[in-house]
């Protein structure tokens, strides 16, 4: 299975497929979808109504990874469950994170 995240100039860059209302805040691992990409599965509590579910997801990201929020940005699907995001920082530390936040 690919990761969903790919390495870019200043960091990753991350596809997301996100839930709002699941519940609670949560990252449950990686799904492939029936195009063959793999995304990193997600869910916020919040409601998707100006634009506080993707608030919540940038926000749960950049706790989950250790990362001050400007460095988690949304790029694509802002209206969308199929987001892209963009992470700054090491490349390679940001997936190994990722990577221990999936096996967790």
């Amino acid at each position: 299975m690919t990761p969903p995240w790919s390495v870019t100039g200043d960091g990753l860059r991350l596809n997301v497929r996100l839930t709002p209302r699941g519940g609670k805040d949560a990252i449950d691992g990686v799904e492939t979808l029936a195009d063959g990409r793999s995304v990193l599965k997600m869910r916020v509590r919040v409601a998707p109504s100006d634009g506080e579910a993707n608030a919540a997801l940038i926000a749960l990201l950049a706790r989950e990874l250790d990362l001050p929020r400007r460095a988690v940005t949304l790029v694509a699907g802002a209206t969308a469950r199929l987001k892209t995001l963009s992470l700054s920082g090491d490349a390679a530390t940001l997936a190994a994170r990722l990577q221990a936040k999936i096996a967790a």
